[in-house]
């Protein structure tokens, strides 16, 4: 008698088994976490792809000092350098495409290495105005205050020598309520102060009328300076 083949569930092989329904539904409620975690984590990638091409994608070449410039001197091509930076939209750079532009005006205050260049530190003003004379004083410690000198500032200066012919006084004769004789000028440019002597030269613009007579007691070395008070200083 022959016998039928059994199933093949019959032969020892055991049909796949559906998992309990707790385990599926665990497992498809765990796929919306990883896709919202791989979404934060593009998201970070991208804020961190901006925050770097902001900081160093955006950079705009711009003219830097090379050297020290003293307040009215002149800007050689060698006093610059060029440099590129990441600019807030609220700083005014020079750049280097205006580079031939800026040589030979002048300082308008103090440059100082490795300083942004900046449009209202160069002047193409002239220095000494119609009817003025410059005349260069190489004062010692002593011949001029202590406090720092700039540019523009309204001074006097003194003769402290014999050879200095006091100002008329009230008679409008030389007498001793005159005084000594002054020079009113004001302060074109600052020069550095020597590390060995202290001496350091001030340039004035006087007067045409009292230039020579300025210089040739800036030459005997026999003048001081006197700083005028600010306009409205005091009240």
């Amino acid at each position: 008698m022959s016998k039928t083949a059994a199933p093949a569930s019959a032969a020892g092989q055991i049909p796949a088994q559906p998992g309990p329904p707790s385990l599926r539904w665990q497992a498809r409620r765990r796929r919306p976490g990883v896709l919202a975690l791989a979404a934060a984590l593009i998201a970070a990638g991208a804020v961190g792809n901006y925050w770097y091409w902001t900081q160093n994608g955006q950079r705009t070449p711009v003219l830097v000092m090379a050297r020290d410039v003293a307040a009215g001197t002149v800007i050689q091509d060698a006093d610059l350098a060029e440099a590129s930076v990441a600019l807030d939209p609220a700083l005014k750079a020079i750049g280097t495409g205006q580079r031939a532009q800026v040589v030979g005006k002048r300082a308008a205050v103090e440059l100082l290495p490795g300083a942004l260049l900046a449009p209202g530190q160069i002047t193409s003003r002239t220095l000494v105005h119609q009817d003025e004379q410059l005349v260069g004083l190489n004062l010692k410690p002593g011949q001029l205050p202590d406090s720092p000198l700039k540019p523009e500032d309204q001074v006097q200066v003194v003769f402290t020598g014999d050879s200095g012919a006091p100002a008329p006084g009230k008679s409008g004769k030389p007498g001793q309520d005159s005084g000594p004789a002054t020079v009113d000028a004001r302060i074109v440019r600052v020069g550095s102060k020597q590390d060995s002597t202290g001496q350091q030269v001030i340039d004035v613009a006087v007067k045409s009328a009292d230039g020579p007579r300025l210089a040739v007691q800036a030459a005997a070395g026999t003048v001081a300076l006197a700083v005028k008070a600010a306009s409205g200083a005091g009240s």
